[in-house]
């Protein structure tokens, strides 16, 4: 591979290999006219044969690499890795069952040529049954509200972002979904752009509904790591000072009744209060640990991943 790229394509592959060789052909249509690219497919741990048809593809054109996971890690893991092995100043994502359209990413190009950091898609137009298409409004409305990113399609597998962004931006687990609202806090500039969504036409969605409820997981981790990795105490001893501060009235008030001659050692709340405060106490303690474990603790070890590439960049 050229040992500098203009544009990388990174696409996550997980027992597509229906879509392989059809993918493959358009996206060689589509990367005619850009003399100097790359693509990277990422195949995370298929059990069918798609990764026989990667081999063969690198094999074939010298732009493709095909990296290997041994196990299923899952799409943020692998984009991650994907990302390492790119050396484009642009870096597209997209998926490799077919719905995204290759024909998008000159829109793409031409966008980030604009200015913008990170442009993602927004499948408005979605060929998804309703079971999927509900959920991820849902999902995609609250995410809105609590990053303050006003995009419409976190979740859309067809991105476009410059180098800076994916040098700055740690994604693992579920992460994925996230990186746009990453992006944005690092004080990277995020748009949309409308992109063709086609229905599936091999196989089925390798995601569950339960994807959605690890979503909103995802949403607490992500605003949590962000905003409060390495200042724990203001989110825990926020908590803990609310609890304690309600557990402490509540025993001013009875102690006040307890002089007044009001039996107290009966009512509930008075349990409730001392549970109050022992909680919040614990929630204070927690956060004062956190930062003690950030300041003596270096950066979590990356995992180890057995890689395949059939190129070395």
């Amino acid at each position: 591979m050229p040992d500098k790229c203009s544009i990388s394509i990174v696409i996550p592959v997980f027992n597509e290999g229906d879509s392989l060789d059809k993918l493959y052909c358009e996206l060689s249509k589509v990367l005619e006219p850009f003399s100097v690219c790359e693509i990277i497919f990422v195949d995370d741990g298929s059990y069918d044969n798609s990764f026989t048809l990667l081999k063969k593809i690198a094999d074939e054109d010298s732009r493709v690499a095909a990296l290997r996971f041994f196990k299923n890690f899952g799409k943020a893991d692998a984009l991650s890795e994907g990302f390492k092995h790119t050396s484009g100043d642009i870096i597209i994502t997209m998926d490799a069952d077919l719905q995204d359209d290759p024909a998008e990413i000159p829109n793409f190009i031409n966008k980030i040529q604009e200015g913008w950091d990170l442009v993602s898609g927004w499948k408005k137009n979605r060929k998804d049954p309703l079971s999927k298409r509900i959920p991820s409004r849902l999902f995609n409305f609250v995410t809105r509200l609590f990053t303050g990113v006003n995009i419409h399609d976190f979740n859309c597998g067809l991105k476009a972002y410059r180098r800076k962004v994916i040098n700055a931006v740690d994604i693992y687990g579920g992460l994925h979904r996230y990186i746009p609202a990453m992006a944005s806090q690092k004080g990277f500039s995020v748009t949309e752009i409308e992109v063709h969504h086609r229905p599936r036409e091999f196989g089925q969605s390798k995601y569950g509904s339960n994807r959605f409820l690890h979503g909103f997981f995802d949403l607490f981790t992500m605003l949590f790591t962000s905003k409060y990795f390495n200042r724990p105490l203001h989110f825990f001893g926020f908590i803990g000072m609310v609890l304690f501060m309600a557990g402490l009235i509540i025993s001013i008030y009875l102690t006040v009744g307890w002089f007044n001659g009001i039996w107290i050692g009966n009512r509930p709340i008075f349990f409730f209060g001392i549970l109050l405060l022992i909680v919040g106490a614990q929630f204070f303690s927690l956060g004062l640990l956190g930062e003690l474990f950030i300041k003596n603790t270096a950066k979590s070890e990356k995992k180890v991943y057995s890689v395949y590439t059939s190129h070395q960049n």
